[in-house]
């Protein structure tokens, strides 16, 4: 959009313009960083969508500069002075009108305007007089394109996070939580009544490391073992035992917790092949996107992918996605003989087709732009309900996955949770480096799923 200021000698008395601007979440969060002004008043509750927070006035009082600066006088325009009189409040949603008006021109190009903030039903919000340098020259400009801002917060864990608090705790056997990072996700999920654990393991460690997170262990219900291949071998009994809803990783190797799980007597195994559905919530997205398999299968073959589609598919169910919308990766979006992933990606969606895979839209193969970006889409002519809009991600192999998801945590800031589907409960999945409100994601997508299997029968 091109900008046309209007000159000191251009400008006539009563000349106005006015501009519209909706406040947003987002426009606080800026505000704040950009001005330092923390003041929990001003500042969006845990929900992201800002409710009734007010939105600080010196933030309403800066929209009055983008007509100044933009429209009238426009592109070239210096400010002296301006001040203000606030007489209402706005609230994220609140759809403004912000507009000047010229009231006397002065000597050396000095013009005073006066300027107005409307709010809701077009009540006064604020208003005030300007004393700005106008521009002595024409100037035309394109309207600058300013780099994008990414305020990055994950709404999507917090909803999760409060559907399993409104949910009676997950009875969960936390196996070998003999390390701080391994004890404290635990007792993170049940302070938040997300789950309520009972923890394998060498009591002496246990409690060690909950003396270094300044913890106390008692009134949680504590089960003695010696080694980790013991607890592991416990932690699935008390599920056999009806006991126990969940399982949880503590400080020991992924395998050896799943070789009892795997286990063809007294495992957790079913029909279904076990694979690692991570949740990510990812700052911009309007959805959570599931990525699977990056954590069990390495090399999965396109029974084992069957399987793997159809556990994420039932996960984005219980976490409220309706019709899940599933996008079978390869490197490309056509179908290669060369290219074994994009055969499998082509199956796949056959298969969904045919009823062998329920309860979500698939499709491939579909590359990673054309699968999440509709642009990208549209600019391959892909004709396709689940091009450019994927919820579920399946790659290729677990290499491809790992990196997917890692790529997505440390450039695009995305925060990840997730389970292991196919046993006969959830098994939660923890790393040294979640951080608080990953594990405790991670414990509330099991709650959820658990939940969800217990309405469906």
């Amino acid at each position: 959009m091109r900008r046309v200021n209007k000159t000191y000698d251009e400008l006539k008395i009563g000349d106005e313009a006015v501009l519209h601007r909706v406040c947003a979440a987002n426009d606080l969060y800026v505000f704040a960083h950009a001005s330092g002004n923390l003041n929990p008043l001003h500042l969006p509750d845990k929900e992201g969508d800002g409710g009734e927070t007010v939105a600080p006035s010196m933030w309403v009082g800066a929209l009055v500069s983008s007509v100044l600066g933009n429209v009238l006088p426009g592109p070239g325009t210096l400010y002296k002075s301006q001040n203000f009189r606030f007489v209402d409040r706005v609230h994220v949603g609140d759809d403004l009108a912000i507009s000047v008006k010229v009231k006397e021109k002065k000597p050396g190009n000095v013009v005073v305007l006066d300027t107005r903030v409307n709010g809701r039903g077009g009540d006064l919000v604020a208003e005030g007089v300007a004393e700005v340098l106008a521009p002595l020259s024409k100037i035309e400009m394109e309207e600058t394109a300013l780099p994008d801002l990414l305020v990055s917060r994950h709404q999507h864990f917090d909803r999760l996070i409060r559907e399993a608090e409104a949910r009676p705790p997950l009875v969960t056997a936390v196996v070998a939580p003999e390390e701080v990072n391994a004890l404290g996700g635990a007792l993170q999920g049940a302070e938040h009544k997300i789950i309520k654990p009972i923890l394998v393991g060498n009591p002496d460690r246990m409690r060690a490391a909950a003396r270094a997170l300044k913890q106390d262990l008692a009134g949680y219900e504590m089960v003695e073992v010696k080694t980790t291949d013991e607890a592991a071998a416990r932690g699935v009994a008390l599920i056999h035992e009806g006991k126990a809803q969940a399982l949880m990783k503590g400080h020991l190797h992924t395998d050896e917790l799943l070789h009892h799980v795997v286990k063809s007597d007294g495992g957790l195994r079913t029909r279904r092949r076990l694979s690692h559905v991570f949740v990510m919530d990812a700052p911009g997205m309007p959805h959570p996107l599931f990525v699977s398999d990056a954590a069990i299968n390495i090399a999965p073959s396109l029974e084992e992918k069957v399987d793997i589609t159809q556990n994420a598919i039932d996960l984005a169910l219980a976490l409220g996605v309706e019709k899940p919308k599933v996008g079978i990766l390869s490197a490309v979006e056509n179908v290669s003989p060369k290219i074994p992933s994009t055969l499998d990606a082509a199956i796949l969606s056959k298969m969904a087709e045919r009823g062998q895979i329920r309860g979500g839209i698939v499709d491939g193969p579909l590359a990673m732009d054309n699968a999440i970006d509709i642009g990208a889409a549209k600019t391959k002519g892909i004709t396709s309900l689940v091009a450019g809009q994927a919820e579920i991600l399946i790659v290729p192999n677990l290499e491809a996955g790992n990196m997917l998801v890692k790529e997505l945590s440390f450039i695009a800031h995305a925060e990840a949770a997730g389970i292991v589907m196919g046993a006969k409960v959830p098994i939660i999945l923890t790393s040294r480096a979640d951080n608080e409100k990953a594990r405790l994601a991670s414990c509330a997508v099991a709650s959820l799923y658990v939940g969800w299997k217990e309405k469906a029968g």
